[in-house]
């Protein structure tokens, strides 16, 4: 039975190098990124909170069409608001929300040093402080009330989260 799989999290914590070992581990998932996909919808972004609700949207019904297709997805994605992941929530059966916990230094010394992966866009946190809407900093980031599953990734290894998201869906 497929699923769907949001890995959700402050920028920086961890999400797309989780979704990687997951990807390691389960080669067959389609693995979804809001930064590729917004690059693709919107090729110079602004990040306001229209352009925010459209990718996002866009990466719900993307995934549950992916799933209705019988495939594995992981979401990986902020997606900063509560609302966009219960949507997915109401929308896709065999859906599940992981959050993964980091505190804000250790995201904003894993931004700085991070290479540029899957459409990310560089230094942030830095451009937070010139008034940037960064999830966490400046923009709500709401985090889950009710997740199926958290991880610390300032504590747990990529490996060892991928490893329990696994155990999770089964």
């Amino acid at each position: 039975m497929a699923w769907v799989v949001w890995i959700t999290g402050r920028p920086g914590s961890g999400k797309s190098t989780i979704s990687i070992a997951l990807k390691q581990r389960v080669p067959d998932i389609v693995i979804l990124r809001s930064d590729e996909l917004r690059r693709f919808l919107t090729p110079e972004p602004k990040y306001t909170e229209e352009e925010r609700e459209f990718v996002y949207r866009a990466l719900i019904y993307t995934a549950r069409s992916i799933y209705e297709l019988g495939y594995n997805v992981v979401i990986d994605a902020t997606g900063n608001r509560r609302r966009w992941r219960d949507l997915a929530r109401e929308t896709i059966p065999h859906f599940y929300e992981v959050y993964i916990r980091c505190p804000e230094d250790v995201c904003i010394k894993r931004e700085k040093i991070r290479k540029n992966t899957h459409s990310a866009p560089e230094r942030i946190y830095e451009k937070a402080l010139s008034g940037a809407p960064v999830p966490g900093i400046n923009v709500p980031y709401e985090e889950p009330l009710k997740p199926d599953l958290i991880i610390d990734s300032e504590r747990e290894s990529p490996e060892q989260a991928a490893d329990k998201i696994i155990k999770m869906v089964r």
